[in-house]
């Protein structure tokens, strides 16, 4: 994930401030985060197994002289390899615009297996980067709805009938140790949110109308290999994606606590005004 402009880091998400001065429209990820992830929480308890394993005796040792220390560091396991996978995924995006845009960019030797497989890719569909290339790293908005959200690549593809030329709409997925066929079920939800936006910002900070969209894509980038993998994008999950939404806004502005309701003949019960 990479850090657009107008995004800002909230206590409740990713939120996107809207330069032409409405409401705070909140991000296509940070909606899906309503989204329970049943995959997750065997995943978490898998990578702090893999921690014990790594080293046993320490592990052991360790759970008799200080337990309380090992305990938070296991329990931590998951979220630092998450927050390691993310910093991965945002480089790889930082470096896959470099590519596209043909600038400058630092050498990062974990993050140029994922290049050069993006590049292979390229190769592959024989991609010319000043014909077909519609947009990069660009924000769409959809005020209606108030959401936003950054997509990585719009790509016009010889894929139509008699290889017409269709504008894809890509999102690049990096993983170290995933299968390069993975898909989770709110994937397409999130291209759906992004497709059916109408508006994108410019650098300028005024907006447009975004161009429409026929297809869209994971293009799964793995050290070794990669995969182009269309997904459904249409009505069902746009509208799959603004329940997603709904649901989200209403847990973040969900109020901390609630009252006790006590019998009004209990201590402390509110005394009930005379008529």
């Amino acid at each position: 994930m990479t850090d657009p402009k107008w995004a800002v880091a909230t206590e409740r998400g990713r939120y996107y401030t809207d330069p032409a001065g409405g409401p705070d429209l909140i991000s296509v990820t940070n909606a899906l985060s309503s989204i329970a992830k049943p995959a997750l929480m065997p995943w978490a308890a898998g990578m702090t197994a893999d921690a014990v394993i790594a080293d046993p005796i320490v592990t052991a040792r360790r759970a008799r002289t200080e337990p309380t220390a090992l305990r938070k560091e296991l329990v931590a396991v998951s979220r630092l390899y998450t927050e390691r996978a993310q910093d991965l995924g945002s480089r790889v995006h930082l470096r896959a615009v470099a590519l596209v845009l043909n600038t400058p960019h630092p050498y990062d030797p974990e993050v140029e297996a994922y290049a050069v497989q993006l590049a292979a890719w390229f190769r592959l569909w024989r991609v010319d980067f000043e014909r077909d290339v519609e947009a990069v790293e660009t924000t769409v908005m959809h005020r209606r709805y108030g959401y936003a959200g950054t997509g990585d690549l719009w790509l016009w593809l010889p894929t139509g009938r008699f290889r017409r030329r269709q504008l894809w709409l890509i999102d690049y997925k990096t993983s170290a140790k995933k299968p390069a066929d993975t898909v989770y079920d709110e994937q397409p939800l999130q291209l759906a949110g992004l497709r059916h936006a109408p508006e994108w910002l410019l650098p300028d900070d005024t907006s447009e109308p975004a161009p429409r969209v026929h297809r869209t894509a994971l293009l799964n980038l793995r050290p070794r290999s990669h995969r182009f993998i269309e997904v459904p994008s249409g009505r069902a999950q746009f509208r799959a994606f603004l329940g997603a939404m709904r649901t989200a806004r209403y847990l973040h502005s969900a109020p901390g606590s609630y009252p006790t309701v006590l019998p009004p003949w209990a201590p402390g019960a509110p005394e009930r005004k005379a008529a």
